[in-house]
C-alpha cells in the first residue's frame, strides 16, 4: 500500500508563493512519476507539473515559467513551488505516483490540499 502525505498549501494574495510537498511511504516503484494536478470547482483536473526519478519535468502551459517542481528520491518526496500566483491558480491540489509518465490514471493520490489566491 502507498500513502502520499500533502502539506503547504493555505490562503495567499496575488503575486505571492506558496511550497507544497507530498511525502509517499509503502510499497513504492523502482521507477516513477511524481506529479501535482489540481481541480477547481466546477473543472476537471489539470496537469500542474510532473516530474520523472531521472529529473525530467513536464509543466502545464498555465504554470510554464511560474512553477517549479522538484523531488528528492531517497525521501521520495516531491515539492512544487509556486510563485507569481494568480486567482486562477485557485484549486485543490492533488499529488500523484505512478509507475511511468502517463499512467498517472493507475497511480496513487493524495488526499489534496486546498490552495486559495485571492485578488
Amino acid at each position: 500500500q502507498v500513502q502520499l502525505v500533502e502539506s503547504g498549501g493555505g490562503l495567499v494574495q496575488a503575486g505571492g508563493s506558496l511550497r507544497l510537498s507530498c511525502a509517499a511511504s509503502g510499497s513504492i516503484f523502482s521507477t516513477s512519476v511524481m506529479g501535482w494536478y489540481r481541480q477547481a470547482p466546477g473543472k476537471q483536473r489539470e496537469l500542474v507539473a510532473s516530474i520523472t526519478t531521472g529529473g525530467s519535468t513536464n509543466y502545464g502551459d498555465s504554470v510554464k515559467g511560474r512553477f517549479t517542481i522538484s523531488r528528492d528520491n531517497a525521501k521520495i518526496t516531491v515539492y512544487l513551488q509556486m510563485n507569481s500566483l494568480k486567482p486562477e491558480d485557485t484549486a485543490v491540489y492533488y499529488c500523484n505516483l505512478a509507475p511511468w509518465v502517463g499512467a498517472h490514471a493507475i497511480g496513487y493520490w493524495g488526499q489534496g490540499t486546498q490552495v486559495t489566491v485571492s485578488s
